[in-house]
């Protein structure tokens, strides 16, 4: 172990001082408003009665960005135009309103993942840098929607770089550009993935809400993970034009939020059609009339056909976590819905074990779709993934290529556009959700099917259908694990009522409370061999 220079212990003790006085700390704006865990209706309240402003907002997040950031990492760069984004937003609401009605969005600062492209100062490079100082020609189409919206773009989350599609052995919201992402509740579990950093960013209240992406489960696991809420839309309902890409057949864009609610009406504004998204012409013909946040009711699971998988279910022999889930049933039960109990989908075992269908599709898709994106940039330093690899290489300590590899990226480079063997792993993805999942749910009439933290994703992934997932309570650790619910394509009406009954039942969520210092120590001894004062 090096000496520490006295420079480096203070200032690491005046950082350290810094963040222990945050924890706890009751966080106020404007005439006591308390914005901490403050949901959307909450905020556009106070807005309202002039009882906080955008710029309030805005310079609150900014402020726990501030102070959180360096030990979470759940954001890789924040917005310098944000505070004159609030100011335009204060003058609107002050101009327009009440003649003219504003989104519900309208003043709300958001996070966007890093892999969604923003047209102004910010940066877009899915944790690389082998992106950064790239020029993305527009904002992604989600963003342009939020925009017209009036959301205030407050800067990118992290992510698992390249979306997770770096190698096996990088960790969880990992990212060359913003390190590792620490989960808030317990800094030794797993943020998950890909979306970590929009997941740990609404959990711990670093901005009102976040949007993240998923190719198969990585909008619905960190959710689970981090006891926040996240709404993985039908393929197409949200527009994947400007979003560094994996698969448009799995790509999908959606809200991570504290509560159902917020991620409904986070929902209204992106869904919806992008001329840039040929899927999003289809997929609009299941956007109900008047908008998804209708579906907001407290009675929402009443007569609602809900089927149990038991084989979604493994536990690992954790009593503590059947138990809970057992009490989650007698719950849906009693507010109205109809448990439909130990159902069997055709082919679990190959969906879930033994086929390598999902993965071989994806290699092949990653690389197609990844150099389109590469070649459509304004300017960038790579073009193709083959770049990307030998960015990675030359630049190897920049990257951890020694320690995380990219074999991924090599196992996507080795293919061959959509060949024999990519053709025959598409056809028998399409018979095992035709004949599993889609099957089931349309035999037994289920409106929905349940599952713990994120196990359903694969069977939503390769049906291109939707999820919810909804904070379903802690381990003895504190760690945090949710309560899904997956459904036919466009089913979402049915999946927020189901959602929103079953939160309103339980109200579990609550914000991360690190009570504790000494928990952070093996987190702060990471921070300072970064900082070189350990070696």
């Amino acid at each position: 172990m090096a000496q520490a220079s006295p420079s480096h212990f203070s200032s690491f003790l005046l950082i350290l001082l810094i963040f222990a006085l945050s924890l706890g700390q009751q966080t106020t704006a404007g005439h006591g408003l308390s914005i901490k865990e403050a949901t959307i209706d909450d905020l556009q309240l106070a807005f309202k009665h002039n009882k906080l402003t955008s710029r309030q907002l805005v310079q609150f997040y900014l402020g726990e960005i501030s102070k959180l950031n360096p030990f979470l990492k759940g954001v890789i760069e924040v917005n310098p135009d944000a505070l004159y984004l609030a100011d335009k937003a204060d003058y609107e609401r002050k101009t327009k309103a009440p003649s003219v009605s504003l989104s519900k969005l309208h003043g709300i600062p958001i996070l966007v993942k890093d892999n969604i492209a923003t047209k102004d100062k910010l940066n877009t490079t899915a944790g690389s840098y082998a992106l950064l100082g790239s020029v993305v020609p527009r904002d992604a189409g989600v963003v342009t929607k939020l925009r017209k919206a009036g959301a205030i773009i407050l800067g990118k989350a992290s992510l698992s770089e390249w979306v997770y599609g770096r190698s096996n052995e990088t960790p969880p919201g990992w990212s060359g550009r913003g390190g590792q992402g620490v989960n808030p509740y317990n800094f030794n579990a797993t943020p998950s993935g890909s979306s970590s950093g929009s997941a740990i960013s609404a959990a711990a209240n670093l901005a009102a809400v976040t949007l993240g992406t998923e190719t198969d489960g990585s909008i619905l696991s960190p959710s689970s993970w981090n006891s926040v809420v996240g709404i993985k839309p039908t393929i197409g309902l949200t527009s994947r034009a400007g979003v560094g890409p994996v698969s448009p057949r799995q790509d999908t864009v959606g809200p991570i939020a504290r509560t159902v609610s917020d991620a409904a009406y986070v929902l209204d504004v992106i869904a919806g059609i992008d001329s840039s998204d040929l899927a999003t012409i289809e997929a609009s013909r299941y956007i109900p009339k008047g908008g998804y946040a209708q579906f907001l009711r407290p009675d929402g699971l009443r007569g609602k056909r809900i089927g149990i998988v038991r084989a979604l279910f493994n536990f690992g022999g954790d009593a503590s976590l059947a138990r809970t889930f057992e009490q989650h049933f007698n719950t849906l039960r009693k507010r109205g819905a109809v448990l439909v109990d130990n159902l069997e989908i055709a082919h679990f075992d190959e969906i879930y074990y033994n086929s390598s269908s999902e993965s071989i599709a994806l290699a092949a898709e990653f690389k197609i779709y990844l150099n389109t994106y590469l070649k459509n940039l304004v300017a960038s330093p790579v073009r193709s993934l083959a770049d990307v690899i030998a960015f990675n290489n030359k630049n190897s300590k920049l990257e951890k290529v020694k320690e995380y590899g990219q074999g991924r990226l090599l196992e996507a480079e080795a293919t061959n556009g959509i060949g024999n063997a990519e053709k025959a792993a598409l056809v028998n993805l399409a018979r095992l959700s035709k004949n599993g999942f889609e099957k089931l749910v349309t035999k037994k009439r289920l409106d929905a099917v349940v599952a713990p933290s994120a196990a359903v994703s694969t069977l939503l992934a390769i049906a291109g259908s939707p999820g919810v997932v909804v904070p379903a309570g802690y381990t003895k650790d504190g760690v945090p694990f949710g309560i899904s619910f997956g459904g036919l394509r466009g089913s979402e009406p049915k999946l927020i009522e189901i959602a929103y009954g079953f939160e309103q039942a339980t109200k579990i969520r609550k914000p991360p409370s690190l009570k504790k210092l000494q928990d952070l120590e093996p987190h702060f001894i990471g921070v300072l061999k970064q900082m070189g004062v350990l070696l």
